[in-house]
């Protein structure tokens, strides 16, 4: 049995893995079967530890701020990132597809908050480099996949183990 969780999904997850369960969160209140709600920007996943062999979202990310103040300081992407890391199993893949720069669609939605790059998760959150160490996540990725699908950048991540 695989299982997979679409972020940000709306009525009906995405299950572009083809797993045999899929679940999906979304900051909607009009959600049924197996979605959720949770505010992704700012609340923890409500599964589990190694739940997921598969994580993913679609349009979605450039919609979680980088940063906010509530009133203390907090990086919502790095514990999204964090969170997506925590709920999957070893070797679980994180699939981000999701307009980024230097197309204009990354900007052109005033709801665009996170601006990602080519370098983001390769940089960041790839275990080669984790920059986002530094800034608290905790966990550990290797970006195996990215690629552009017109103004969509499209990452493939897998969890490391530590």
């Amino acid at each position: 049995m695989t299982r997979s969780l679409d972020l940000g999904c709306g009525e009906k997850p995405k299950n572009i893995f083809g797993a045999s369960e899929v679940y999906g969160v979304d900051a909607r209140t009009d959600l049924s079967n197996k979605v959720v709600q949770c505010d992704i920007a700012i609340e923890n996943l409500p599964f589990q530890e190694n739940f997921f062999d598969f994580v993913t979202a679609h349009d979605v990310i450039e919609h979680v701020p980088r940063v906010i103040y509530t009133p203390t300081r907090r990086l919502p992407f790095v514990e999204l990132m964090n969170e997506v890391w925590r709920v999957l199993k070893v070797d679980g893949q994180f699939y981000s597809s999701t307009p980024a720069f230097p197309n204009e669609a990354a900007f052109s939605d005033p709801t665009h908050v996170n601006i990602i790059t080519e370098k983001t998760f390769i940089a960041y959150f790839d275990y080669r480099h984790n920059w986002a160490r530094g800034y608290g996540f905790v966990g550990s990725f290797e970006v195996t996949h990215q690629a552009w699908q017109g103004e969509h950048l499209v990452s493939i991540l897998k969890k490391r183990a530590i």
